[in-house]
């Protein structure tokens, strides 16, 4: 393999990531910052070590152990010196209760195909394949591109898990090695868009309307958030612009928000939301809301998916 990037996890069995039941590989590093990002593992292209406390047995194993001495004890577990940290995951092999991991790892692609290929008859049974997720895939596109190629060649349906915050000739080559894009739209105005990501939207609605004018297959998710983008100007935005689309599937999946990152924050030493932003999962009212007005658009929107 020519180019390797991290990848932070692997989910087989998986039915929300494209049709069927598939296996999904995500990689590591994203250029969005979202405020309730559900995978903050994923934003640093790094490796980073997750130290779950609860399971912390106080053995001082990885302490001692540290060739650099950079782990201690303190009352609140373990903490890290970064500045001393040199990455080599030792302090991962001698944890004796798992308490201590690293996220992100490079696989050889016969190792990554040889996992991929164990559930190929339960995918091809029910119509799935491989999902490619992140992070942001396209931010390594050199690979990415890699890993659709030999995917391609073993005739797995390919689908790629996207901001779609790229280039336009990043997005050209990717769409001409996969079947289906799963596109994030988080929310129409630009500049609020920034305020929760941290990048502007208009790279990604130009590249949402490029693929669609190219025929591309894809799915659109919006990840639903009550005080963030649920509000009832946001949604007849997303609704009056996805109808402009020359786009013969025209489904939509809205996924009510959850706060699943919050506990993943704590593995990595970070702060979920340190701004407070006021989010919170829509009323069934308000989730119905936004479904009709999706259908008066000539629009299906699901719950979940």
């Amino acid at each position: 393999m020519t180019n390797q990037n991290l990848i932070f996890d692997i989910k087989r069995f998986s039915i929300n990531d494209g049709p069927g039941i598939r296996t999904t590989i995500f990689l590591k590093g994203c250029p969005l910052h979202c405020v309730w990002c559900h995978n903050p593992e994923g934003i640093d292209p790094r490796p980073q070590r997750m130290y779950t406390k609860k399971k912390c047995i106080g053995c001082k194993t990885c302490v001692d152990e540290c060739p650099v001495h950079a782990l201690s004890l303190t009352p609140d577990g373990i903490r890290a010196d970064e500045n001393l940290c040199r990455q080599c995951r030792h302090c991962e092999e001698v944890c004796p209760t798992l308490a201590m991991k690293f996220g992100g790892r490079q696989w050889a692609m016969d190792e990554l195909m040889e996992v991929i290929e164990k559930e190929r008859k339960v995918m091809e049974d029910s119509g799935g394949g491989v999902t490619l997720c992140g992070g942001e895939p396209l931010m390594h596109h050199a690979y990415l591109t890699e890993l659709l190629t030999e995917l391609g060649q073993r005739r797995f349906h390919r689908c790629v898990d996207t901001t779609l915050y790229a280039g336009k000739e990043v997005v050209k080559e990717v769409a001409q090695q996969c079947e289906l894009f799963l596109v994030d739209i988080k929310h129409m105005d630009s500049a609020t868009h920034q305020r929760y990501t941290g990048v502007p939207n208009e790279p990604i609605l130009e590249n949402l309307r490029m693929i669609a004018q190219m025929g591309c297959d894809f799915f659109i998710r919006i990840p639903l958030i009550e005080g963030v983008n649920a509000d009832e100007g946001n949604i007849e935005a997303t609704a009056r612009f996805l109808a402009t689309l020359p786009w013969e599937r025209k489904t939509v999946n809205l996924l009510p928000y959850h706060d699943i990152g919050k506990g993943k924050h704590e593995k990595l030493g970070t702060t979920y939301n340190p701004n407070h932003i006021d989010m919170s999962t829509p009323t069934d009212e308000v989730q119905q809301r936004c479904i009709d007005m999706f259908n008066q658009y000539g629009i299906t929107a699901i719950i979940g998916g």
